[in-house]
């Protein structure tokens, strides 16, 4: 009775194991990808970063109402402003400063201009208050720092 058996117990024996080497090397496949951080423009170092990001969005806020290229600056200064947030909002040292949040004021004026109205260029009056709020805040960072 055991030697009639014993052809199903291997076919078994062995289907269990192949399913398992299956398995483990599915497992090892994923969890082996090599991870890649997403690159960003930001050094690092708050002040020059704040000082930078200004003076870059200050020149988008410059661009003439009839640039050919307002499409290409407004993307690009969407993804500074993505940028510069997500490195520094949740930074304790740096959010609770002054010009932090003058900042993250004017970059969230910026934004949510450009993602409600894409087509519109920047109103006279919100070019004005960028244009403030970005001298106010590299003046308090140089202060701060």
């Amino acid at each position: 009775m055991l030697v009639k058996k014993m052809p199903n117990l291997i076919n078994k024996f062995f289907s269990k194991i192949i399913s398992l080497i299956i398995c483990f090397s599915i497992f090892l496949t994923f969890f082996n990808l090599p991870s890649y951080a997403a690159k960003t423009s930001m050094t690092g170092d708050y002040a020059k970063d704040t000082i930078s990001v200004a003076q870059t969005l200050q020149k988008a806020v410059d661009t003439p109402k009839d640039s050919l290229n307002k499409d290409e600056v407004r993307t690009e200064s969407l993804s500074l402003i993505t940028d510069y947030i997500s490195r520094y909002r949740n930074r304790g040292m740096v959010n609770k400063t002054q010009s932090f949040t003058t900042m993250q004021t004017a970059l969230n004026a910026m934004a949510g201009h450009y993602k409600n109205f894409a087509s519109r260029p920047l109103p006279d009056k919100l070019k004005e208050r960028l244009t403030k709020e970005f001298s106010i805040a590299q003046k308090m960072v140089l202060r701060e720092s």
